[in-house]
């Protein structure tokens, strides 16, 4: 009986323990490891190197793992490729947009209608070119270069581009970093920062359109509601420096007033320590 209790609470404690785990991955925004990984972490060669690229990658920080994109089981060594659970495997180059598009679906109709889209069946440029395939980076203005658009054309036009994405791209940047510093400083900065991430993932899709014109008649638009969320975050920072500021004077009298009970105790106490004959002189 003893035995039979003693395997069910070390059952229960393995089950809570491998719980806590899945629970700390969840927490720290990162994917789980998987049946996949678990294989393929142990190979060598390019069986091996998309694990590499997967961890550093936005996907993982995000928790999306193999399957999320592959399909197939995740939990089952037996049935982690097999078609009967999801299992699509790696798409032809001409079907990535559609592929990545079930996740990114505005960001597959900007590109579709985009210059890029449309050449796509002679050779033109998908997702992976520009984002990879494992190791795929956050959006950011980084991936418009002269080293990775010089691959398929002349840079000059990408460049206009990146310039006229610039000052929008800066101020998410700059109101990020803002919610950042409140948040250290206990300010719950939710709801604004929801609104910008909305904002910027709705701004950068005007990237896959590379249309520069389309870039330079929006932004306007998105750099008006940005200025928005800029302004109640000053709002913020001005009611912090007036906390900050009454703080201080608060202690500053609080000092004031320690000093003068000192002095004031230590008046009395001369006036005791003389006598009476000192207060009667």
């Amino acid at each position: 009986m003893n035995r039979i209790a003693g395997r069910r609470y070390l059952s229960l404690a393995l089950l809570l323990w491998s719980g806590w785990l899945l629970a700390g991955a969840a927490v720290a925004g990162t994917a789980p490891e998987t049946v996949c990984i678990q294989c393929h972490g142990g190979q060598t060669g390019r069986l091996q190197k998309p694990v590499e690229q997967w961890r550093a990658s936005i996907h993982s920080r995000n928790g999306i793992s193999c399957h999320n994109c592959h399909g197939g089981d995740p939990t089952d060594f037996g049935m982690a490729m097999s078609p009967e659970r999801g299992f699509v495997g790696a798409p032809e180059k001409t079907a990535i947009p559609d592929f990545c598009g079930r996740c990114h679906v505005g960001v597959k109709a900007d590109y579709q209608q985009s210059a890029h889209g449309r050449a796509l069946g002679s050779g033109g440029p998908q997702c992976v070119t520009c984002h990879g395939n494992h190791a795929v980076t956050e959006a950011s203005l980084d991936l418009i270069n002269s080293e990775a658009c010089s691959r398929c054309h002349e840079y000059g036009r990408a460049k206009v581009l990146r310039e006229a994405l610039g000052k929008t791209d800066g101020m998410i940047s700059g109101l990020e970093d803002d919610f950042r510093k409140l948040r250290r400083v206990g300010i719950d900065v939710k709801e604004l920062s929801d609104r910008t991430f909305a904002l910027r993932n709705q701004f950068h899709r005007l990237f896959h359109s590379v249309d520069v014109e389309q870039v330079r008649s929006r932004s306007a638009g998105f750099q008006g509601d940005l200025e928005k969320v800029g302004a109640e975050v000053d709002s913020i920072r001005a009611t912090l420096q007036q906390r900050k500021a009454t703080g201080g004077i608060v202690v500053g009298l609080l000092v004031v007033m320690g000093i003068l009970a000192m002095l004031i105790r230590k008046i009395y106490a001369d006036e005791e320590s003389a006598g009476p004959s000192s207060r009667n002189g």
